[in-house]
């Protein structure tokens, strides 16, 4: 081999190498662990004139209610992600609504393993939202049916029990934040 012919078989070899280095990585990115992050996004607590919530069920989980949420498009602020994902999920916009209460402090929840993904990473972290419907019950669908089947008002404590384990701890805390708890059981909600 003279020497040109070693140079083109070293520069076609780091080449090679090169290329392999980068479709290993790219192939790690993809099947990689979700990694150690949470999800930023918003929960959304709709209400009606008896204190009961808006609670939706998943529509690949019949028998598993949630309350409307949704993660944070990039360059979006919480409060424009709380009124995207309630119209996209309810159908509900922010003049058949009010504003009750805005959560000041952030609530997380923890996914098991087999439901995390690149996407949500080890569970999300919600900016909680407090609305109360000023309309009527015609004003809520449920739009195309991918995720979410059907709505119910159901009051919280109910919710509590359809709700999957490990959204339980998060919703609870935001029930006792805004005393959804105390209300209900009360009967006389004080919005």
């Amino acid at each position: 081999m003279n020497e040109e012919t070693v140079m083109l078989v070293g520069v076609l070899a780091a080449v090679f190498v090169g290329l392999h280095v980068v479709l290993m990585m790219r192939r790690h990115r993809r099947q990689r662990c979700p990694g150690q992050y949470y999800r930023a996004g918003v929960g959304i607590v709709v209400v009606n004139e008896r204190g009961e919530v808006l609670a939706l069920e998943r529509s690949e989980n019949p028998g598993s209610w949630q309350l409307p949420q949704g993660g944070l498009e990039e360059g979006e602020e919480p409060d424009d992600a709380a009124t995207r994902e309630l119209h996209e999920e309810t159908g509900l916009k922010v003049g058949e609504l009010s504003l009750l209460n805005s959560r000041p402090l952030l609530v997380a929840y923890e996914l098991p393993p087999e439901h995390r993904s690149i996407k949500t990473g080890r569970g999300q972290v919600l900016h909680w939202f407090f609305y109360q419907l000023e309309g009527s019950n015609t004003l809520i669908g449920i739009g195309d049916g991918k995720e979410f089947r059907r709505w119910k008002w159901v009051r919280m404590s109910d919710l509590m029990l359809d709700v999957v384990d490990f959204r339980r701890a998060a919703y609870r805390q935001v029930a006792e934040e805004l005393g959804l708890l105390t209300r209900q059981k009360q009967h006389a909600p004080e919005l």
